[in-house]
C-alpha cells in the first residue's frame, strides 16, 4: 500500500525550502493562500498542507509549505514538500533531510520511505547503508526488500523467507519482488510457490494468486475456476499431472469455506487419485476452513492431515479445535510441531504446560508456569492460578514527583505530541508520542504517563505505563474515571463495574471522544442503531443521536446493552463479551457448535474471529484487575470465565442490534 503512494508521490516535483519557494509564488497566489476562508492560522495551514501532500497535490503543497516558513514544527513542514518530490529528489536532498532532523521520528518516517523507493529501485547499495538506521524498522516491504538485498548478493535466504511471508494483506511491490527473486534463482521451489498459493486462497488474495499462478504457468481461467467455481473441479478425477492435483487441492479448500460437506465428499470419492503426501495436504486445505467454522468433525480432518505442510494459520486452528475437543495428545503434539516464533507466543505455551500437566507431568508444567505468572496478561494470569495463586494488584509504585515531571514535560518530542493531539492529529501524535518513549526508563515512563493524565489523554496514560515492567501503577494502569456516573449506571442494572471497566479500558481506553472507523462512539463505543433501541428499551426520553458521546449516556447505555447480552447469554461473562463486540447471535451460534462443556478459557481462545478472540481475553483479564483493585482482595479469573455449555440457539433472535 506504501508503495502505491510512493509512486503517486514520485511523479510530483518541487524545490525544497520555504525561502525558493516563496521566490517561485507570485505575492497574489500567497496572499490567496493566506486569505483562504478556510485558513484561519498557521495551525489551519499546517492541516491544509498535510492534506495537499496526503493527495500529492504539489503545487498547493507549494503554496501552503511558502506562508510556514516560521512554523512551530519545521520538520513536519519539511517533511511534507520533501514527502511530495520523493522520487525525483536527489539522494543528497534526502539526507541532508535526515541530518538536519537526525534522531526525530519524522526522520525515520523519511527513512521508511526511502527504502521503499531505494528497494523499488533496486540501488542496494544505498539501501544497505540506509538499513541499519531505520529505527522503527517495522514495515514488511522493507523487511521483504531487505531480504531481497541479500538474495542479489547470493545470500541464502529462503528460511528466513518463508517466516516473514505469511500475511498476503502485508505485501506489495517488495515481497511480490522477493518471491520472483527466490523461485528465479531456485532458492524457493515450485513447493513453495504452491505453498504461497495456499495462502492466497485461504486469504482470498486474488491478486497473490495471480501473480503466483503466472510464475507457475497456470492458465488463468484454470485459476480463476479453482478459486471461484472450486465445485467445478470434483465433477472428474484430477488429472496425473502435478498443476491438476495442486489445483484440485487448492480447490478442496475454497469450497470447505462455504460447503465443507462437499469438500469432505469430493476428497472421499476422488482422494485415492492423490500420493499419501498430497492427500495429507488435501486434508489439511479442508480441515482449516472446517474448523474456523468450529465443525467437531475437523478433528478428524487433521488427524488425517498428519505431515502436512501448514500455515500460520493452520498450525494454531489445529491446536484450537484439539483444545475444544479435549484432545490433549494432539495439543501437545500440535505446539511442538508449531515454528519457533509460533511456538514461544504466551498462548502457546501457555496450553502447552496445560497439555503436560494432563499428562502428569506437574513439575515440567509448573516450570512452564513459572515464566509466565509474572506477565501481566491473559495467560500470565491463567499461569499463576494454575500455580495455586490468585491475581491480586501489585504494590504501587512510588508516585511522580514534580521533579521527575518536569525534564519528561520538557522532551520536545512530547511537546510536538501534546500539540498534534490538540489539533486532532492522532496518527503524528501518537508517533512522536511513542518516539519518545522510546529511550525513557520506567520512572520516565511513568511521568510520561502523568503528563498525559494532567492533559486528559487517559488512553496515553493507560498505554504508556503498561510498558514498565517492575515500576507498575495500577492507577495509571488501570484508572477509574467518572467513578460516581459510572457507580449508579451498574447499580441501576445490576452489572459487574469491574466488568464494565474492564470493557471500557479495551474498547477506548478512555477516550471520551473515541470514534470507530464502523460509527461506534464514546467510551463505551455503542454503535448508532444500537444506541436508538437501547435509549426506547430503557425509556431514556428524547434521545438523540448527538448525545451518545455525553458521558452519563453513553454509560447508561452501554451498560444497559451489557446487562441485556450477559442475561441473554445464561450470565457469562465471555459470552457477552464477545456479544458486545461480534453482535449476540455469533456467540450463541459458536457455542452450539459445542460437544461438550468447556473450561470459558478454551471458548475464548477457539472464537473464529481474530478481533473477538483478543477483545475477549483482554476484557476479562481487565476486568479481573479492576475487581482486585475495587474489592481489594485477590480474584480469578477462571471463575470469570466460568464454563461454556453447548446449548443450542433457540427462541426468537433478540431484537437489539449487534456492536
Amino acid at each position: 500500500m506504501r508503495n502505491n503512494k510512493l509512486k503517486s508521490l514520485a511523479s510530483h516535483s518541487l524545490l525544497i525550502g520555504s525561502l525558493a519557494m516563496l521566490a517561485v509564488f507570485s505575492p497574489q497566489a500567497i496572499a490567496s493562500v493566506e486569505m483562504s476562508p478556510a485558513v484561519v492560522n498557521d495551525d489551519d495551514r499546517f492541516m491544509a498542507l498535510r492534506d495537499a501532500a496526503m493527495h500529492g497535490d504539489s503545487k498547493a503543497v507549494q503554496l501552503h509549505a511558502a506562508v510556514l516558513a516560521n512554523y512551530s514544527i519545521p520538520s513536519y513542514v519539511d517533511y511534507y514538500v520533501l514527502r511530495t518530490r520523493l522520487g525525483s529528489a536527489s539522494n543528497n536532498d534526502i539526507l541532508q533531510f535526515l541530518k538536519k532532523y537526525e534522531g526525530s521520528a519524522i526522520a525515520d518516517r523519511l527513512r521508511n520511505d526511502w527504502l521503499l523507493l531505494l528497494g523499488f529501485r533496486g540501488d542496494w547499495g544505498t539501501f544497505d547503508q540506509q538499513l541499519p538506521l531505520y529505527v522503527v524498522n517495522d514495515d514488511s516491504q522493507v523487511k521483504c526488500y531487505a531480504l531481497l538485498s541479500k538474495a542479489v548478493k547470493q545470500q541464502k535466504v529462503a528460511f528466513d523467507a518463508r517466516a516473514l511471508l505469511t500475511s498476503p494483506k502485508q505485501y506489495g511491490d517488495g515481497c511480490y519482488s522477493l518471491i520472483n527473486y527466490l523461485y528465479a534463482q531456485g532458492q524457493f521451489t515450485d513447493a513453495d510457490i504452491w505453498a504461497q498459493m495456499r495462502i492466497a486462497a485461504e486469504s482470498s488474495a486474488m491478486p497473490l494468486a495471480k501473480r503466483l499462478g503466472a510464475m507457475l504457468n497456470v492458465p488463468e481461467k484454470r485459476l480463476l475456476e479453482a478459486m471461484d467455481k472450486p465445485k467445478n473441479l470434483f465433477k472428474k478425477e484430477p488429472g496425473a499431472d502435478r498443476l491438476s492435483k495442486e489445483l484440485f487441492m487448492l480447490a478442496l479448500g475454497r469450497a470447505a469455506k462455504t460447503e465443507p460437506e462437499d469438500a469432505v465428499h469430493a476428497m472421499q470419492r476422488l482422494g485415492g487419485k492423490l500420493s499419501a503426501a498430497e492427500r495429507a495436504q488435501a486434508w489439511a486445505n479442508i480441515a482449516l476452513p472446517s474448523s474456523q467454522k468450529l465443525e467437531t468433525e475437523a478433528l478428524s480432518y487433521w488427524k488425517l492431515a498428519e505431515g502436512a505442510n501448514l500455515t500460520v494459520e493452520g498450525y494454531q486452528w489445529r491446536v484450537r479445535i484439539a483444545l475444544r475437543e479435549g484432545d490433549w495428545k494432539l495439543v501437545k503434539a500440535g505446539i511442538q510441531a508449531m515454528p519457533g516464533n509460533l511456538r514461544s507466543m504466551p498462548s502457546w505455551t501457555y496450553w502447552y504446560g496445560r497439555a503436560l500437566q494432563q499428562e502428569g507431568k506437574k513439575e515440567e508444567a509448573q516450570a512452564i508456569f513459572a515464566g509466565l505468572s509474572d506477565q501481566m496478561h491473559f495467560y500470565g494470569q491463567l499461569a499463576l492460578e494454575e500455580r495455586g495463586q490468585k491475581i491480586g494488584a501489585p504494590a504501587l509504585a512510588k508516585p511522580v514527583t514534580p521533579e521527575e515531571l518536569v525534564p519528561v514535560a520538557q522532551n520536545p518530542n512530547l511537546q510536538r505530541a501534546l500539540k498534534f493531539y490538540a489539533m486532532n492529529l492522532r496518527f503524528e501524535g501518537t508517533r512522536e508520542w511513542n518516539w519518545a518513549l522510546r529511550s525513557m526508563n520506567e520512572r520516565e515512563l511513568l511521568a510520561a504517563a502523568e503528563l498525559a493524565r494532567q492533559n486528559d489523554m487517559l488512553d496515553r496514560m493507560v498505554n504508556t505505563s503498561d510498558k514498565t515492567k517492575n515500576d507498575v501503577d495500577f492507577n495509571q494502569r488501570f484508572p477509574t474515571p467518572f467513578n460516581d456516573s459510572m457507580y449508579k449506571a451498574t447499580q441501576a442494572v445490576g452489572v459487574d463495574m469491574a466488568w464494565v471497566y474492564g470493557l471500557i479500558r479495551q474498547e477506548s481506553r478512555f477516550a471520551t471522544a473515541a470514534k470507530s472507523h464502523v460509527g461506534a462512539s464514546g467510551l463505551m463505543q455503542v454503535m448508532p442503531k444500537t444506541a436508538k433501541y437501547v435509549a426506547k428499551k430503557i425509556g431514556l426520553g428524547n434521545y438523540v443521536p448527538s448525545q451518545v458521546n455525553d458521558v452519563e449516556t453513553n454509560i447508561k447505555l452501554g451498560t444497559s446493552y451489557m446487562n441485556m447480552v450477559l442475561s441473554d447469554l445464561g450470565g457469562s461473562q465471555a459470552l457477552a463479551s464477545a456479544a458486545y463486540n461480534a453482535g449476540p447471535g455469533r456467540p450463541r451460534a459458536w457455542r452450539a457448535t459445542l460437544s461438550r462443556t468447556v473450561e470459558g478459557a478454551i471458548f475464548a481462545e477457539s472464537i473464529p474471529f481474530t478481533e473477538t478472540r483478543d477483545y475477549v481475553k483482554n476484557v476479562l483479564s481487565n476486568a479481573t484487575y479492576y475487581a482486585a483493585l475495587l474489592e481489594k482482595k485477590p480474584q480469578s479469573l477462571k471463575a470469570r470465565l466460568g464454563t461454556v455449555a453447548p446449548k443450542g440457539v433457540t427462541g426468537e433472535e433478540p431484537e437489539y442490534q449487534s456492536q
